[in-house]
């Protein structure tokens, strides 16, 4: 999917807060990918470190974001992708006000963000076909366009997603429900994600052994918070 050239100025209005005694951080990646598995990584070290770390989820973690969280996966019907990335953009703007951006503005804390933007731009932009250019100017306001410190983003294989997938024999949710080209798509959508963003985004083999990305993971950690 051929994707326009995304101006300056809209790209530029993603910043993340200045205030260097807070950490945000977010990360990414397909199912299957062990986001789970390096979020609680990236909790123990900087719990180590002294951060007051606090763990989240998108869509979710406020009261209106988990009700939103339960009408979507759980939905029956297919929804308009407009509509996804519109209730998306809503939990996530109820998430900063009531969460994230005062906990931020003490010293010593990090938000940990199991999925932020980077998924609506995969999920809803790529794979859902908005585009984008519609996902950015969706978020193009306060407090929307603040983004994470860094994004980790663990990068495996549709092929690999499946796999893993299989093994977990979960019950599947409204996205994990789609097929391999909707996986590809995703894949697609974060490596565009990681072009726009490229100081924000660190993508990380996810392929490899856990053991070997979590090793990875507390480098990159450390040089982030010169704790080397």
């Amino acid at each position: 999917m051929p994707t326009p050239t995304i101006s300056y100025e809209l790209l530029s209005r993603f910043t993340p807060l200045t205030n260097a005694k807070s950490l945000f951080l977010s990360f990414e990646g397909i199912e299957g990918a062990g986001k789970s598995t390096q979020i609680n990584t990236a909790f123990k070290f900087l719990k180590s470190l002294g951060y007051d770390v606090l763990l989240l989820r998108e869509p979710g973690g406020t009261e209106f974001g988990e009700q939103l969280r339960s009408a979507i996966l759980t939905s029956q019907k297919d929804l308009h992708p407009l509509s996804e990335a519109c209730l998306f953009a809503s939990s996530r703007a109820q998430l900063l006000y009531e969460v994230i951006l005062p906990k931020l503005k003490m010293d010593g804390t990090a938000v940990i963000c199991d999925r932020y933007i980077d998924s609506s731009i995969a999920y809803q932009g790529y794979a859902r076909k908005l585009g984008t250019q519609t996902v950015l100017e969706i978020h193009g306001h306060y407090p929307l366009t603040i983004v994470p410190h860094q994004t980790f983003y663990i990068k495996i294989s549709p092929q690999t997603s499946i796999e893993r997938q299989k093994i977990r024999n979960q019950k599947k949710d409204y996205f994990e429900s789609k097929g391999l080209a909707f996986y590809e798509s995703l894949v697609k959508g974060y490596e565009e994600a990681a072009r726009l963003f490229p100081n924000r985004i660190i993508s990380i083999n996810g392929e490899q052994d856990q053991t070997k990305v979590s090793d990875e993971l507390e480098l990159k950690l450390k040089a982030i918070t010169k704790s080397e």
